[in-house]
């Protein structure tokens, strides 16, 4: 339906799939060496701007150095976040059910890569998106009091993904859940909780900036700005832009309020699924949604940078209304929902903080792929050869 299409759907991943259906219709003129490959005019667009790689040189240009400085960063700020909001580290899955619904839906269209055992062809495994819902289930099966929480070194792949300088098909983040009392779903809690993320943040820039010398460029505290109010203020600007000019303004910032439509039926700022993040409930200040994301300018790309997407996840009530508005009521037959209806589940916070977004932005690197063994168009990865920006692995095969 064409409202469920607008709530899942973001302006990105339209213009994907406008692409796709371009490759499609123009493929049949190419010859069969050039068959499935985007045309080069087009394969080009997932590099970083031209200004930037055309002065470019990496932070730090030994490979082994580049490890060390990869684990340092991650070590560091995962140990902060452990700290700052009282969380313990656990084991992660690799797969999931496709029947549990523990998977994350991202915003409804977006393909998971499945498998089936061997020996159990009527099975359908998942490799995960995020563990958005299956950490929720998870405070349950550890048994977590309320105050404490949980964080995983997550693994996925997301095989719509965009692959361009900050996106990959591969996925690696910290993803955090914590217990709270019913009495923290507000917006006070929510702004508390991303100060403290934030602060992990800042301490690790600190810490990276004097161990490689680099300059340090965050803000001491964040800025909170609502999609609402920035949406009004900047009508004539899309949420990419807005996005950019708060950020570029403070240097880091938290946008709240992701997810749900305008009244003409568009996206508010950006999609979210029904299931986890609760965009509706109202704030104090007037807007709408007990979520966000964390961005920070990156001094070297000149642009908003995400690093983290996070909220207070839905009570049983939230999660009926949101399923509705995204005509997906036919989630609440799985395990997860069920499991989330009849009160087994918690209340909680949480969020995801790219591992490799992070580093990126931490080491200044003109793209994703200088930090995490992904895959890159192989025209796109000769051209960044070209200009001394070399991605680490098989991300250039």
């Amino acid at each position: 339906p064409t409202r469920s299409f607008h709530l899942f759907t973001t302006p990105t991943t339209k213009m994907k799939l406008a692409l796709a259906s371009f490759v499609v219709a123009t493929a049949a003129a190419f010859t069969p060496s050039q068959a499935g490959r985007v045309p080069s005019s087009l394969a080009m667009e997932g590099l970083p701007p031209a200004d930037v790689i055309d002065n470019y040189t990496p932070t730090i240009t030994s490979k082994l150095e580049l490890e060390t400085a990869l684990t340092m960063i991650k070590t560091t700020f995962e140990n902060s976040l452990k700290k700052n909001i009282n969380l313990t580290r656990v084991s992660a899955p690799m797969f999931l059910s496709k029947t549990s619904g523990f998977n994350d839906n991202l915003n409804g269209i977006e393909r998971p890569a499945t498998f089936a055992p061997r020996d159990y062809q009527d099975i359908k495994l998942e490799v995960p998106f995020s563990l958005a819902k299956w950490k929720r289930w998870a405070l349950n099966y550890y048994d977590v009091p309320a105050g404490q929480g949980i964080v995983t070194d997550m693994r996925g792949l997301r095989c719509d993904d965009d692959v361009d300088y900050t996106h990959s098909l591969y996925v690696d983040q910290f993803d955090w859940e914590k217990h709270i009392h019913l009495e923290d779903r507000n917006e006070d809690y929510l702004k508390e909780t991303v100060t403290s993320i934030y602060a992990a943040l800042y301490e690790t820039e600190q810490e990276v900036a004097k161990e490689f010398g680099i300059e340090a460029k965050l803000p001491k505290e964040i800025t909170f700005i609502s999609s609402d109010d920035a949406l009004k203020a900047h009508p004539d600007l899309t949420p990419k832009e807005r996005e950019d000019y708060y950020t570029k303004e403070h240097g880091a910032v938290f946008f709240m309020g992701i997810g749900g439509n305008k009244e003409d039926g568009e996206l508010r700022h950006d999609g979210r699924a029904p299931d986890y993040d609760d965009w509706i409930t109202e704030r104090t200040c007037g807007g709408t949604g007990l979520n966000g994301d964390i961005l920070v300018w990156n001094p070297l790309l000149q642009q908003s940078f995400e690093i983290s997407s996070m909220g207070i996840r839905v009570n049983p009530e939230v999660m009926t209304k949101q399923l509705d508005l995204c005509d997906a009521n036919e989630r609440k037959e799985l395990i997860w929902h069920q499991m989330l209806l009849d009160g087994t589940l918690p209340q909680t916070i949480g969020g995801g903080i790219g591992q490799s977004r992070l580093c990126q932005y931490m080491l200044r690197c003109a793209h994703i792929g200088e930090v995490q063994h992904g895959w890159y168009d192989p025209d796109e990865v000769e051209y960044l050869k070209s200009k001394g920006c070399d991605l680490l692995g098989l991300g250039e095969f």
